[in-house]
């Protein structure tokens, strides 16, 4: 349904996957987990733009990805990423998303996963003027000194996260919380009772759980609907 294309990304280039809805709808960037751009994100583009929504998944890696059967190679992309450098490629995002045509809506919304959960949250302080709405799913922020200015947050944020994750667990999660409600702001964040860390990937049968993706899904859907108008 969508294809690869370029755009600006102060004073270079970045590429993503665009998948616009039939006649434009509210935008959304899709970020990835840390195996790249790889066909599970590009599916959930396409299911935005079946939904209704434009949507755009930057390609962060630059052309690089790993099967999600290597996640020490995942790991290593992840470490050696340029997190300055990802937030003026998803910055870039946005200003294409918002002069591409196919957006109804002045703000975006921002969704991502595992990696791009916490880069979700870190675009939603950089752009607080364009992203209204802000879905991390199992979100995690793994680069020392990467944790945004939280006061600069304008967005809601609704979050999935899994009981069972060895990653970003229950307590993490709460942590989460506790400083977002300390920084005052509106933010949520849902516990899928038994399951585990990349609950929603359902290329990865070891770990997806069709109950937990499918009510994140749905609830994202509602969120994204309800606050980009």
């Amino acid at each position: 349904m969508g294809s690869i294309v370029e755009y600006p990304t102060n004073g270079t280039t970045g590429s993503g996957y665009f998948a616009p809805a039939d006649g434009g709808g509210p935008g959304v960037v899709v970020i990835q987990e840390w195996w790249g751009l790889v066909p599970h994100i590009t599916d959930v583009c396409d299911r935005f733009a079946e939904a209704g929504f434009t949507a755009l998944a930057p390609d962060l890696y630059h052309g690089d990805s790993v099967p999600n059967t290597e996640p020490d190679e995942a790991g290593k992309l992840m470490m050696a990423l340029n997190v300055r450098q990802a937030a003026k490629d998803l910055s870039g995002a946005v200003a294409f998303l918002q002069t591409s045509g196919a957006v109804s809506t002045a703000g975006v919304g921002v969704i991502g996963f595992c990696m791009g959960g916490g880069l979700a949250l870190v675009l939603a302080c950089e752009q607080p003027e364009a992203v209204q709405a802000c879905a991390p799913f199992y979100g995690l922020i793994p680069w020392e000194g990467a944790e945004p200015d939280w006061s600069k947050l304008g967005a809601k944020v609704r979050g999935q996260y899994a009981e069972n994750d060895d990653y970003f667990g229950p307590p993490a999660v709460a942590g989460l919380q506790a400083k977002l409600d300390a920084a005052g702001k509106d933010a949520s964040f849902t516990i899928h009772s038994g399951a585990h860390h990349a609950f929603f990937n359902d290329t990865r049968p070891e770990v997806y759980d069709a109950d937990a993706a499918q009510q994140a899904w749905d609830a994202t859907l509602d969120f994204f609907r309800s606050e980009l108008k």
